[in-house]
């Protein structure tokens, strides 16, 4: 490029993926509640059989914190128009060791999801996103990867981050290193109130 001409690259239409802490220990309550959950074997790792475990009374403290994020996600990046408000769908834990994996997927019938780490080690756990739309007319093999040329991202995970994301959005756990126990509540969320306009045929209330 000439010297003195200037360039602008903009990133347009970015994929929020908003990530934060918990900034407190868990307590022996909460501690307790997730080692007395029942597990159920998929395909690549565990999960609870409990779908709603942020409902309980033990986490009731919890689900107050991880709301606030949610909260804060709604404002800061959907800034609703219409009197809309959001609210905690599903909930569950997910345990992976070592050699274990969570396929590649998204999560329907969800507006954002999130993610609150237990358990993680940040030299060895991390979660990948993928890219919404991975076909490419030429596929040219770049020398160095940056957010405009690369079909996948991986952030890092520590226990007590949380990270909240579009649910259309795909991502995987790769393959387990460490010896800890990978361990995640997940969530789902949706909203309640009305969208759209009545005079324009595009109301739905929820």
């Amino acid at each position: 490029m000439e010297k003195g001409v200037e360039v602008k690259v903009t990133g347009l239409f970015p994929v929020p993926i908003y990530q934060t802490i918990l900034n407190r220990e868990l307590t022996t309550e909460e501690i307790n509640f997730f080692n007395q959950l029942e597990k159920r074997k998929n395909s690549y790792n565990n999960n609870s059989k409990n779908n709603y475990v942020l409902d309980e009374k033990p986490l009731a403290t919890l689900k107050d914190e991880l709301f606030l994020r949610v909260e804060d996600y709604f404002q800061k990046i959907i800034r609703p128009k219409d009197n809309v408000t959001p609210y905690i769908t599903q909930s569950w834990v997910n345990w992976t060791k070592t050699g274990e994996e969570h396929h590649k997927h998204a999560h329907s019938n969800s507006l954002f999801s999130g993610v609150f780490y237990i358990d993680a080690d940040e030299e060895y756990d991390s979660i990948v996103f993928f890219k919404r739309n991975t076909y490419e007319s030429l596929s040219i093999e770049s020398s160095e990867y940056h957010v405009f040329n690369s079909e996948s991202w991986t952030f890092s995970v520590k226990t007590g981050d949380i990270i909240l994301f579009p649910s259309s959005l795909s991502h995987k756990v790769e393959s387990k290193i460490g010896d800890n126990l990978r361990t995640s509540l997940s969530f789902n969320t949706f909203i309640n109130g009305t969208i759209g306009l009545n005079t324009e045929l595009t109301e739905l209330k929820l």
